[in-house]
């Protein structure tokens, strides 16, 4: 009877280690994972530093500003949105980080492509590609939720969304190009 207990102790802390190997594994996994979303936040947003992108933004946003017509954006910046939408709806970058790095720039730049003229459907049907910067358009409402969730039920209305984009693309719109 001894033997026995012996043999199921041995088999009950081989199941404890192997379950506590596994715990472990999953724990340093989530940690590399979210060490590499981070350096790879903080390399995107090196790059939206750039002066090529900052030369970009400066451009769409005084075209923004100034043009309340319907006029056709620049992709490049459009473009990078969409990778940064891509990279989190694929849970590839953490949502909260990216919140944190690009969403008043993403929200800003949205409205302000969507409002008073949706450019961007005007991008998508000039291309023939319903699904043009829907990525994007994805991180945007994403951003929102976000922002619903941090600033509580109350939503912040039309106008001040406006003018609060207006006031970040007027900051964009002075960038110094160096």
């Amino acid at each position: 009877m001894a033997q026995i207990d012996l043999v199921t102790l041995t088999a009950i802390g081989t199941w404890v280690l192997v379950i506590g190997t596994l715990i472990l594994m999953y724990w340093q996994t989530r940690q590399a994972q979210r060490l590499n979303s981070a350096n790879a936040v903080m390399a995107l947003r090196e790059r939206y530093d750039t002066p090529q992108l900052r030369r970009t933004r400066r451009a769409l946003a005084n075209s923004l500003l100034s043009e309340p017509g319907e006029t056709f954006p620049r992709a490049e910046l459009l473009t990078f949105f969409e990778l940064l939408g891509v990279m989190t709806h694929r849970k590839l970058l953490d949502r909260e980080l990216v919140w944190n790095s690009f969403g008043g720039w993403v929200s800003s730049y949205y409205f302000m492509l969507t409002h008073p003229h949706d450019r961007i459907a005007a991008v998508r049907e000039r291309m023939g590609d319903p699904l043009a910067f829907a990525e994007f358009e994805w991180l945007y409402h994403t951003v929102q939720a976000i922002d619903r969730k941090r600033l509580g039920p109350t939503e912040a209305n039309l106008i001040e969304s406006r003018e609060e984009a207006r006031s970040i693309l007027h900051h964009e719109s002075e960038l110094p190009l160096e």
